[in-house]
């Protein structure tokens, strides 16, 4: 008979903590035996520092990969651009007052509670106060929408609730995983559902080679990439995926045995990477940083199933540990000096061109249209912001025999939503959304003379490729994750220019100074994301 082994036989726990100061654990015996009993209000507080903590800072490996892509020869300048980007990112983001990414994210949180664990009280509502607790004092957004009915849904407006997983565990130690999602990485998770057939080597990195470039950039690369292959149901593969994204389970085996425990394929891991890196992707601009690292975890089967799933981890690289035990509350230590991982000398972005947006729309184009796919600009002066509700009620106003607004005509349309702004400051965290999702109403504002020239992040449609072909449109690539720069550094003045009343989603006006960007699509059809150009361009 197979003897029984943990489906995730993790080794020691390597990550450094930190105490904190707070009371409410203390040590009981019953019945002989030694409990923790915990008290609410200290879950609350460790819930409250985790989520502060992994919305401005980073751990350490995080930071020292970024620092490899400026030391790497073999990086490409937007490679190394990009990874400086989000180095100055960081450093901002770890005075606690920009978040590093203004999408801030679903509070998540995986709890282990042993078994001589004794809380005073419910713990999903403790932990529960701790996340309203950090979204309501600190420059972070609101994300979570409440369904009214099917189609009806408002802003909670206290980020909750959150996705609180609780599982039962042997020992005397409240264990936790804190993790803030975001939208756009959430978005990049997907199952597959195969057969065995692929479980043959050659396949296998067929299928990556096939669904891998499919990530594209939206969700900010360079990525920390989670594969998991097997499972005994599409949910545990899912939450593997999860999980190993955020390195919980880098201390796995890496040799399977007849108990059907999960291990790590090293060698695998090696192989897909060398794959992203030879994508051309890079860290969103071309290049071979698409990936920091990783990480493919195989677990068992039932015969006649084979999930596979694939995510990411962004930019904004958002978690930490945690534990509770006799001796006190303890956080994962993370970075409160990124400035050490700065080079000594600026790097600039080489051959960038400044374009001043003051210009007419049509001079803005006529620089444009002379600069290849793939050319860094930075860019001054005014930009209108408008994302999904307000171009789907411009897209309502034009059907009803309306016009779109001088504004949208005049100006290049960002996609973004602020976070709050910091008292003082010009914005607050202001980084590019999805450019994806605005996708349908490329073609019908560009026919009116809108959106002539727009900015976000990530790849888009044939559908936006050819209408920027048609009507000579743009669209240019900002870097993504680095929202406390933007915000802090870039931003000048913004002002709310058109629906008000949908708050964070309203249409703002704002002034920046030397905005870096990259042409991405441009009037002739070129597509930066068009891998046949690419395949054509290398042969």
């Amino acid at each position: 008979m197979t003897e029984y082994q943990p489906l995730f036989p993790l080794g020691a726990d390597t990550a450094e903590y930190r105490k904190l100061d707070v009371d409410g654990v203390k040590t009981e015996t019953l019945g002989g035996r030694s409990f923790t009993v915990i008290e609410p209000h200290a879950i609350s507080h460790l819930a409250e520092t985790a989520f502060a903590d992994i919305s401005h800072l980073f751990r350490k490996a995080h930071l020292e990969q970024l620092r490899s892509i400026l030391d790497d020869p073999e990086a490409s300048a937007n490679d190394r651009f990009v990874a400086l980007e989000l180095l100055k990112n960081a450093n901002i983001s770890a005075a606690m007052e920009y978040p590093s990414c203004q999408d801030t994210g679903t509070a998540i949180i995986s709890g282990k509670k042993g078994q001589y664990v004794l809380v005073e009280g419910d713990d999903g509502a403790a932990l529960s106060e701790g996340v309203q607790r950090t979204w309501a004092s600190r420059n972070l957004r609101y994300s979570q929408m409440a369904p009214l009915s099917m189609f009806e849904e408002k802003n909670t407006g206290s980020n909750l609730p959150a996705q609180i997983d609780i599982e039962a565990v042997g020992g005397d130690a409240y264990k936790f995983l804190f993790v803030a999602k975001g939208g756009g990485s959430a978005n990049k998770t997907f199952l597959f559902q195969q057969t065995r057939r692929v479980l043959d080597p050659e396949r296998l990195m067929v299928f990556f080679a096939e669904e891998l470039p499919k990530l594209g950039t939206a969700a900010c690369p360079p990525y920390h990439l989670a594969i998991v292959i097997g499972g005994m149901s599409a949910e545990q593969t899912l939450k593997t995926v999860k999980m190993a994204s955020t390195k919980y389970y880098d201390e796995l085996p890496t040799e399977g045995s007849m108990s059907g425990h999960a291990f790590r394929d090293i060698g695998l891991e090696q192989e897909i990477h060398k794959l992203t890196q030879n994508l051309g992707i890079g860290a969103q601009f071309g290049g071979k940083y698409f990936c920091h690292d990783v990480r493919v975890i195989r677990l068992p089967r039932h015969g006649a199933s084979l999930p596979i799933g694939i995510g990411v981890s962004c930019s904004a690289d958002r978690q930490a540990k945690a534990k509770i035990t006799g001796e006190g509350v303890f956080m994962e230590a993370l970075v409160r000096d990124p400035s050490v991982y700065l080079p000594e000398k600026e790097i600039d972005m080489g051959d960038a061109v400044s374009i001043d947006l003051n210009l007419p729309m049509n001079e803005i184009r006529s620089i444009l249209t002379r600069l290849p796919v793939e050319t860094p600009v930075l860019l001054s002066g005014t930009m209108i912001v408008a994302r999904d509700i307000v171009h789907a009620e411009l897209s309502k106003r034009v059907a009803q025999g309306g016009e779109l607004p001088d504004y949208i005509k005049n100006h290049p349309v960002y996609y973004a939503g602020p976070a709050k702004t910091p008292e003082g400051r010009a914005s607050g965290a202001f980084g590019p959304t999805t450019a994806a999702r605005m996708d349908p109403y490329v073609a019908e504002f560009q026919a009116l003379g809108g959106s002539m020239v727009s900015i976000a992040k990530g790849n888009r449609s044939k559908q936006v490729v050819n209408s920027c072909k048609q009507h000579g449109g743009f669209y240019l690539g900002s870097i993504g994750g680095a929202a406390a720069r933007v915000g802090q550094d870039e931003i000048t003045n913004v002002e709310v220019l058109d629906f008000e009343e949908l708050g964070m989603e309203a249409v703002w006006k704002i002034d920046v100074q030397n905005f870096p960007a990259f042409v991405v699509i441009d009037d002739k059809g070129n597509d930066f994301f068009d891998f046949n150009r690419k395949r054509e361009s290398d042969a």
